[in-house]
């Protein structure tokens, strides 16, 4: 079963990679390496959810979040490199938490978007990993998700 495919399975489709909110590129691609930025949970350019993880947005709400987000950093793949299905590891996933200051649970939130790459990719879904609770994000979200990847070579 291919990537696409088993999204279907999944009932998960890929959204419009976001454009960029400033003068720098959604992603860019160095040789094999894929470099996604910042990806917040936006659905057709609209924010999804604002607010401070551990006060207006729960564990729950955060890792749908950061669901949303992995899907916009996979939509950022497929507008530059054609096709998702070239993805042939991923390295490290950064996730932002914004929450507050007592939270010790953003790994937890993160985990959304973990598992997501884990379900759509059973084969190749591992990678390195950072969570990080901050004070505030972008637009006020409560969730950002930065992605390196390799590619395929194209032929």
């Amino acid at each position: 079963m291919n990537t696409y495919e088993r999204m279907t399975n999944l009932g998960i489709s890929l959204p419009v990679a976001p454009p960029s909110p400033g003068p720098f590129m959604g992603a860019i691609r160095v040789g094999n390496q894929v470099v996604i930025s910042g990806q917040v949970p936006l659905v057709k350019e609209t924010v999804m959810t604002v607010g401070i993880v551990g006060d207006t947005v729960s564990i729950e709400e955060g890792q749908q979040n950061a669901r949303i987000a992995i899907l916009n950093a996979l939509a950022q793949v497929e507008t530059l490199v054609g096709d998702i299905s070239k993805i042939r590891q991923f390295v490290r996933l950064a996730g932002y938490v914004a929450a507050t200051p007592d939270f010790t649970q953003h790994g937890k939130v993160i985990d959304g978007a973990s598992q997501l790459l884990r379900e759509i990719f059973p084969d190749r879904w591992e990678h390195a990993r950072i969570a990080i609770g901050v004070s505030s994000l972008p637009r006020g979200v409560p969730v950002e998700i930065e992605l390196t990847l390799i590619v395929d070579d194209d032929n």
